[in-house]
C-alpha cells in the first residue's frame, strides 16, 4: 500500500496547481486557433505544445538544474542552496527563487554546480531556450530567413513608402509611454526595459518582439510573443475598422500607378547601403538588421541559390520549431499567470492600433503634396506582418474599387515595416542600456 501511495504522491496528476491546469488549458487553446482557425499556425503550433510540456507537474522541463533542485524540496538541498545564496537558515521557497533570481552571475554559477554534483539537471525546454533565445541565435536566424524571402522591389520602385513603414512605428514608441504610464499610476509594475520590451509588439514583427525581450525582459518573454504572434493573427480582424475610420470613400478609390522596374544592380546594392548606414548610427540594430540584409544579399545576389533556398526553407524551419518551443517554455504557470500579462495583452492590441493608423494618416499627409496621390489605405501595411498586412490593404481597396490592385503597391511600407521595426528595436536596447547604466 505504501508503494502505491508513493507512486499516487510522485504523479502529476497529485502535484498538479490550478496554476498549472490552467495554463495547459492555455497551451490547448493556442493549438485550437493554430490547427482550427489557422492562426499563426508555424508558432503557435509549437508555442502552444511548448506551454504544454512547461507545464506537466513533475517533469521539471522547463528548469534549470537549480530552479529543479528547488523545486524538489529536499530539505538538505535547500540549505545548502541558503548558505551558497547567503540566507543561511531560510527556508521560505519563494526568498530562495528571489535570491537565486537576483544573485551575481558568479553565484549563480556556484548554486549550479551545486545542484549538478547533487543530481539535478537542466530540462529539455530549458536548454532549448538556452541555445535557441537566450543566445540570440534563433531570432536572428529567422530574420535572414525572412530576408532571403523579401523583394526591396516594391520599395525601391516607390521610396515615399518608406515614411509609410517609419510612421507606423509610432505605435512603438507610444506604447512604451503608456507602459511608463501606467506604472507612474501605480496600476502596473512596469520597469523601462519591460517597457521597451512591450512597445516592440507594436512592430508586429514576432522575431523582434522576441529578439528584443530575451535582451531586456525575460520574464515576459512568454506573454510578449503570444501577445505579438496572435495579433498578428488577428491583423484581418483589426486593421479593417481603423482603416475604414481614417479614409473616405473617394481615398479608398484612388488608383496608383504602376511600379517602375528595379534593376538587379539596385537590389544588390541597397541592403548593402541600408546595413551600412544604420549600424554606423545605431549599432545595436546591427545584429537584426544585419542578417536581414544578409538573407535578401544572397537572395539577389544570384550565386549562392543553394544558401537562399536553405535559408527560406529548411533552416528557418528547423529555426522556428525551437524557437516556438523555447517561447513555449517562459509559459509556465508562474511566470505567466501574472497580472502584468493582462496589461500586455492590452498594450500590444493598442500598439497595433496606433502603428495601423498612423501609417494611414501618413500616406494622407504625403498626399497633400505630392503630384502622385498614395492610396491610404496602403499606409496600415506599415506594420511588418508580412503579408498579411498588405493582403489587408489590397481586399479593401478591391472593395472600394473592383479595379485597385494595391498588393504590389503596399508590399513597399511592408518591407519598409520589417526595417522600421528592427531599426526600433536598436533604438530600444540603445535607450535602455543608457538609462540603466
Amino acid at each position: 500500500m505504501d508503494n502505491l501511495l508513493n507512486l499516487w504522491q510522485s504523479s502529476g496528476a497529485y502535484q498538479m496547481a490550478s496554476g498549472q491546469f490552467v495554463m495547459i488549458v492555455v497551451g490547448l487553446l493556442l493549438l485550437f486557433l493554430a490547427i482550427r482557425k489557422n492562426f499563426e499556425p508555424l508558432l503557435l503550433v509549437p508555442i502552444g505544445f511548448g506551454g504544454i510540456l512547461a507545464n506537466i507537474p513533475g517533469a521539471d522541463l522547463a528548469l534549470s538544474a537549480a530552479e529543479t533542485a528547488l523545486a524538489s524540496g529536499d530539505a538538505g538541498v535547500l540549505a545548502q542552496m541558503a548558505q551558497i545564496l547567503g540566507l543561511e537558515g531560510a527556508d521560505d521557497l519563494y526568498a530562495l527563487k528571489e535570491a537565486l533570481a537576483n544573485a551575481t552571475a558568479a553565484v549563480q554559477s556556484q548554486v549550479t554546480q551545486y545542484a549538478q554534483d547533487a543530481g539535478f539537471s537542466n530540462g529539455m525546454l530549458y536548454n532549448f531556450y538556452s541555445v535557441a533565445i537566450a543566445s540570440g541565435v534563433a531570432p536572428l536566424v529567422i530574420f535572414m530567413g525572412v530576408g532571403a524571402m523579401t523583394d526591396f522591389g516594391p520599395l525601391l520602385a516607390n521610396p515615399r513608402t518608406l515614411f509609410l513603414g517609419a510612421a507606423a512605428q509610432f505605435g512603438i514608441f507610444a506604447t512604451v509611454l503608456g507602459a511608463v504610464g501606467l506604472s507612474v499610476a501605480g496600476i502596473m509594475d512596469f520597469s523601462i526595459a519591460d517597457a521597451a520590451a512591450i512597445g516592440i509588439i507594436g512592430g508586429a514583427d514576432g522575431p523582434t518582439a522576441i529578439y528584443v525581450s530575451s535582451l531586456l525582459a525575460p520574464d515576459l518573454l512568454g506573454a510578449i510573443a503570444v501577445a505579438a504572434y496572435s495579433y498578428m493573427a488577428l491583423v484581418p480582424l483589426i486593421q479593417p475598422p481603423i482603416m475604414r475610420a481614417l479614409t473616405t470613400p473617394e481615398e479608398r478609390k484612388i488608383e496608383m500607378v504602376q511600379l517602375r522596374h528595379v534593376s538587379k544592380r539596385e537590389k544588390i546594392t541597397f541592403p548593402l547601403l541600408l546595413l551600412i548606414l544604420v549600424a554606423l548610427f545605431l549599432p545595436d540594430a546591427a545584429p537584426l538588421l544585419g542578417m536581414f540584409c544578409f538573407g535578401n544579399l544572397m537572395r539577389e545576389s544570384g550565386v549562392v541559390g543553394r544558401l537562399s533556398d536553405t535559408a527560406q526553407n529548411a533552416l528557418i524551419n528547423i529555426t522556428t520549431i525551437f524557437l516556438g518551443l523555447s517561447v513555449g517554455s517562459k509559459l509556465a504557470a508562474d511566470k505567466f499567470l501574472d497580472p502584468k500579462t493582462l496589461g500586455i495583452l492590452a498594450l500590444g492590441i493598442i500598439a497595433f492600433a496606433i502603428g495601423t493608423a498612423a501609417g494611414v494618416l501618413m500616406a494622407k499627409l504625403l498626399n497633400a503634396f505630392s503630384k502622385y496621390k498614395i492610396n491610404p489605405l496602403i499606409g496600415s501595411a506599415g506594420v511588418s506582418a508580412v503579408p498579411m498586412a498588405a493582403r489587408v490593404s489590397n481586399k479593401l481597396g478591391l472593395e472600394a474599387n473592383p479595379h485597385n490592385f494595391l498588393l504590389m503597391h503596399a508590399m513597399g511600407p511592408n518591407v519598409a515595416g520589417v526595417i522600421g521595426s528592427a531599426v526600433a528595436a536598436g533604438v530600444m536596447i540603445t535607450m535602455v542600456r543608457t538609462m540603466t547604466g
